[in-house]
């Protein structure tokens, strides 16, 4: 199937994209071919993020968008607060603190994925082809080496690579240009950036799981449009770093939140279980009183920011979106910088079809990056992760309070720090002091199998595991003596358990059809044994509000 442009993935990226190369081609007067693929069984199902959304990428696009039935713009941010958490109690960042940029203004607080559907729609009323349920599973290349297009995994395969009865070949799309929008840790642009050595001049990318909950609230307590962030308890106690999200949306509900960072040392942290415990901090746990739990999901986040964007092009192809990784982690947004990079990969790649260019790379689309809007607000804050990391919350935070004012008023600093791989910084078992999470009760707090049970994750059970060992003798032999085999613990769906060990037997298995594709083994496995591909596609997680 020939296109001009093919896009991989249905994010906020690849979805603005699409929109902008119809709207370019239109204005040249040109017809371009656009497709889009969504390895989720509808746009959106795979989405997920706190969020709070600075619209002002979507403004660029799509102008009329609060007028339009954009579900985005039932809920603007009315208050704005930071608590730093002790075990018990909390303080109130004042606003003085902070730079302008931090506080919130006109930003407006919502579903992602439903901000997706409704992006997918407008992409539809201008002829995008979108196809959910197809998940892009191998890269197709020309002679030269350049990009050709991607190809769709089979249907119908058994777990043991035989056909089953209602097995389909994939198709191959074939492009002029692909767009690589997976999100964060795109098995694609992994490979991408492997091939084409696009990470050989910039960091290491660094990255945080976020784990979400849903929750219908007591209505009395229900504030819409109010935004809280939350750093230091409990993540304090074991001297890693992260923080919390607790925003009063539509409906009466609010979406809470808790995000680990990936280079944390003691091999008996649990993101998941992190979170948990931070919904018991008493303020945290008198809002939820009384409320309900509707949804979970979990997602892997780059937080490495400036330093460690990659090469964003190559021939034939481009990043967009967080397979490059564009999140801006002090304001904890990323939609608008991952909006607005789709958009200037699309002007770059109509410039260059209407040139009657192909199979090239898109240098358009770098040199308006580096004039962006986006490189400028992710210089600003380009130090704050690295000094939180390098001297903690209290002294990390208020040096990169400095360096944020600094830069917003036009005093660059002289140096830029640097990120080091998450998946290098555990430490031995027999080093650290052995993590005792309490049970949970199942009102506030509850255990991750049930958790999955609210994402509606879904695979089909007789497919070939998609959680690849590059080793499988590894977790048993190296990873259990050395850090008890901590894929036990930063899997927030339970796939991962050895199973025997009481025995003398100890087995590592797999249950891949918990998965909901946050990528953290990918990410922190401390010798990169566990390659995430993609499943078969309409597998995973179907969120339908988060």
């Amino acid at each position: 199937m020939p296109y001009d442009v093919v896009i991989v993935g249905a994010g906020p990226a690849g979805l603005s994209a699409a929109i902008r190369l119809k709207q370019a081609a239109a204005a040249r007067e040109t017809e371009i071919s656009v497709c889009v693929l969504e390895k989720g069984s509808e746009v959106g199902a795979h989405i997920l993020s706190g969020a709070t959304i600075d619209p002002q990428a979507l403004d660029e696009l799509l102008p009329d968008w609060r007028d339009d039935g954009c579900p985005l713009a039932e809920v603007p941010v009315t208050t704005n607060l930071h608590w730093v958490l002790t075990k018990t109690g909390k303080v109130n960042l004042p606003h003085l603190w902070t730079p302008p940029f931090l506080h919130n203004k006109g930003t407006y607080t919502g579903s992602l994925g439903n901000l997706c559907r409704w992006l997918a729609g407008k992409a539809e009323e201008l002829g995008v082809e979108i196809f959910p349920g197809f998940a892009a599973a191998e890269v197709l290349f020309n002679e030269d080496g350049s990009v050709k297009g991607v190809a769709t995994g089979d249907m119908g395969v058994a777990r043991d690579g035989t056909r089953k009865p209602d097995y389909q070949p994939g198709l191959e799309l074939h492009a002029k240009y692909t767009f690589f929008s997976e999100g964060c840790r795109g098995h694609l642009s992994k490979e991408m950036m492997r091939i084409f050595d696009l990470r050989a001049d910039c960091d290491p990318q660094v990255y945080g799981l976020g784990v979400k909950e849903l929750w219908d609230i007591d209505p009395e307590l229900h504030q819409p449009g109010t935004v809280i962030h939350t750093q230091g308890w409990p993540l304090s106690e074991h001297g890693a770093n992260g923080g919390g999200w607790i925003y009063h949306q539509a409906n009466g509900q609010v979406s809470i939140g808790f995000v680990t960072w990936l280079n944390y040392t003691n091999p008996y942290v649990s993101p998941f279980q992190e979170m948990q415990k931070w919904k018991t901090h008493p303020q945290v746990a008198a809002l939820l009183k009384g409320g309900k739990r509707v949804s979970y999901g979990a997602r892997a986040i780059s937080d490495g920011g400036y330093q460690s964007v990659p090469k964003l092009v190559f021939p034939g192809g481009a990043l967009i979106g967080d397979s490059a990784g564009f999140l801006n982690v002090p304001r904890i947004k990323g939609t608008h910088t991952a909006m607005k990079s789709g958009m200037m990969a699309a002007e770059a790649a109509v410039e260059a079809i209407v040139s009657q260019r192909q199979h090239d790379e898109l240098t358009g689309y770098t040199a308006a990056y580096d004039q962006s809007w986006v490189k400028k607000e992710l210089s600003i804050v380009r130090n704050v992760v690295p000094l939180v990391k390098k001297f903690g919350d209290f002294l990390g935070s208020g040096l990169a309070g400095i360096t944020m004012w600094a830069e917003y008023l036009g005093l660059k600093m002289p140096f830029t720090l640097h990120h080091h791989p998450d998946h290098e910084t555990l430490w031995r078992k027999d080093l650290v002091q052995k993590i005792d999470y309490p049970k949970p009760d199942g009102v506030l707090t509850f255990d991750r199998l049930s958790s999955v049970f609210l994402s509606n994750t879904n695979h089909e059970e007789d497919q070939p595991v998609h959680l690849r060992l590059k080793d499988p003798s590894i977790p048993v032999e190296y990873d259990l003596p050395m850090y008890d085999e901590p894929a036990q613990r930063y899997c927030p769906a339970g796939v991962y358990e050895i199973v025997g060990e009481d025995t003398g037997d100890p087995k590592f298995v797999i249950n891949a059809q918990n998965c909901v594709h946050c990528k953290t083994c990918d990410i922190k496995d401390p010798t990169q044994n566990i390659n995430w591909v993609v499943p078969e596609g309409g597998g995973g997680p179907n969120y339908p509000n988060m």
